[in-house]
C-alpha cells in the first residue's frame, strides 16, 4: 500500500522564492523561455523551442484546452466606491458552467469581494458596451455573506445577453494574486494558450501558454501525438495550504470533460508514454483512472449503491490502493468508455478533488511540462510527487540559473 499522505507537512515543501524571481509579464515571445530537463535526475539547460527534441519517443502529449473567462468585475457603489467582485463558480439556476454561461437576464454566483465592507446594502452598478456596441448594466446584490466568499446576485440589461458576453464586455482578466497590476490588452492575448477553446476557467493552465502553432506543428512533423482534456481552473488553485498537515487542507474541486475519443486514444496508446501539458492536465488524466477503478469497484460491491456522481474524492487514491492493485489503467479506461456507451454519451463530465502529493502512483502520467510553482502549495507537493525529493534539486538548480517563475515564468519538463 501506498504510505498516506495525510502526515505531511507543508512547511517540509517550501523553497526561498525572492519577489524579483516572478514573472511580472509575459515576455515578448511566447517560445523564448527557458525550458529545464531533468531526465532521470539528470538536469540540462534549454530553450522552451528545443521541447519536441527532448520529448520521449512515440509520447503523446495531453493538454488541457480551457478557456480563461472575464471573471474579475469592477463595479460601482452609489457613493461612488468601487467593490471588485471575482466569480469563482455559478450557483443558480444553473450550477452547471455550460449552461451558467448561457444563462440569460439573471443568476447567482458565489464571488470572492473586494472592497466589501464598504457595501453595506442595495446593488451595486456596472456599465459597459455589449459585443454589439450596445450600451448595457449589469447589477449585483450581495444575498448571503459566507466564509471567505459571497452568494452575488447579477441580472443586467438588456435582459436578452448572455452572461458569457456580460463577462466578455464587462469583466477583466483574473491574473493571479502575486501579478499585482490590472490586466492589459497582452494579457487578452497572452494569458491564455493558442489552443484555448472550452470557456470556464478563472485562471489560466500555464504549462500551455508557452507553445506556439509552429511549436505544435513540429510535434506533429515528428510524429507525436497529441490529445486535449477540459479541466477549469478554480481559484483554489492559489489557495495557500495553512494547515499544519495535509489531512486538514480541503482540496477544492474542478469540473472536467474528456471525450470518449480521447479515452480510446489513451488506451490505444499504451504503453507508451504519456505527457500531461501542465498540471490540471495531470490531475485530469489521473483522475481518469480513478473514476474508472470507483465505476468497477462499485459494480463489484454488493452492499454499495451504483454510482451515481462520477467524483474523485481528496484522498480516494489512498483509501483505494489495495483495490487499484487489481485494477489496470486499461480496465479503468475501459470501464469509463462502457459507462459513456451506457449513458448514451460522448462525454465524461466529472469532478475531482485529487491531492497528489509523496506517497501517490501515478498511472496513467509519465513525465510532466511545466512552470515553477509556489512554496507550500498543494501544485509543489504534485512536483514532489513525480520526482521525489529530486525535486529540491530541480528548483534549487533553477533560482542558481535565472529561471522565472510563476504563471508567467520558464517552463520545465519533468520526466522521472
Amino acid at each position: 500500500m501506498n504510505p498516506n499522505p495525510r502526515q505531511l507537512s507543508i512547511l517540509d515543501f517550501t523553497y526561498p522564492l525572492p519577489s524579483g524571481r516572478i514573472a511580472p509579464e509575459p515576455l515578448p515571445d511566447r517560445a523564448a523561455s527557458k525550458l529545464l530537463v531533468s531526465r532521470h535526475g539528470q538536469l540540462t539547460d534549454k530553450n522552451f523551442r528545443d521541447l519536441p527534441g527532448e520529448l520521449p519517443a512515440g509520447a503523446l502529449l495531453v493538454f488541457n484546452d480551457t478557456r480563461v473567462v472575464r471573471a474579475r468585475l469592477l463595479a460601482r457603489r452609489p457613493t461612488g466606491g468601487q467593490v471588485e467582485l471575482f466569480c469563482l463558480e455559478p450557483v443558480a439556476p444553473h450550477r452547471s458552467l455550460e449552461l451558467a454561461l448561457q444563462q440569460t437576464g439573471h443568476c447567482t454566483w458565489r464571488c470572492l469581494v473586494g472592497n466589501g465592507r464598504r457595501w453595506k446594502e442595495g446593488p451595486v452598478m456596472l456599465d459597459f458596451m455589449a459585443i454589439d456596441g450596445q450600451p448595457a448594466t449589469l447589477y449585483a446584490e450581495r444575498q448571503l455573506q459566507e466564509t471567505g466568499t459571497a452568494l452575488i446576485d447579477f441580472r443586467w440589461e438588456p435582459a436578452e445577453l448572455p452572461f458569457a458576453e456580460v463577462l466578455r464586455a464587462a469583466g477583466h482578466l483574473p491574473l493571479p494574486p502575486y501579478i499585482d497590476r490590472p490586466d492589459t490588452a497582452t494579457d487578452a492575448v497572452r494569458y491564455q494558450t493558442v489552443y484555448a477553446a472550452a470557456e470556464g476557467a478563472v485562471a489560466a493552465p500555464t504549462a500551455g501558454l508557452h507553445f506556439t502553432p509552429e511549436i505544435l506543428a513540429e510535434l506533429q512533423e515528428k510524429g507525436f501525438s497529441t490529445g486535449h482534456v477540459t479541466l477549469h481552473v478554480g481559484a483554489g488553485t492559489f489557495q495557500p495550504v495553512k494547515a499544519a498537515r495535509m489531512a486538514d487542507h480541503p482540496m477544492h474541486t474542478e469540473p472536467i470533460l474528456v471525450t470518449a475519443g480521447l479515452l480510446r486514444q489513451l488506451l490505444a496508446h499504451r504503453p507508451r508514454p504519456v505527457i500531461a501539458v501542465g498540471t490540471t492536465s495531470l490531475r485530469t488524466l489521473e483522475t481518469l483512472y480513478w473514476l474508472g477503478v470507483g465505476l468497477l469497484h462499485s459494480a463489484n460491491t454488493v452492499a454499495e449503491p451504483a454510482v451515481t456522481e462520477l467524483l474523485v474524492t481528496q484522498w480516494q487514491p489512498y483509501e483505494m490502493a489495495d483495490v487499484a492493485a487489481r485494477i489496470s489503467p486499461e480496465m479503468a479506461l475501459t470501464a469509463l468508455l462502457q459507462h459513456l456507451e451506457a449513458t448514451g454519451t460522448d462525454t465524461l463530465q466529472a469532478s475531482t478533488r485529487l491531492l497528489i502529493a509523496p506517497g501517490y502512483q501515478f498511472r496513467l502520467v509519465g513525465g510532466l511540462v511545466t512552470n515553477f510553482h509556489q512554496p507550500e502549495s498543494t501544485l509543489l507537493l504534485l512536483v514532489a510527487a513525480l520526482l521525489g525529493p529530486n525535486w529540491r534539486v530541480v528548483y534549487e538548480h533553477a533560482l542558481s540559473n535565472g529561471y522565472r517563475f510563476l504563471s508567467y515564468g520558464d517552463s520545465s519538463l519533468l520526466l522521472p
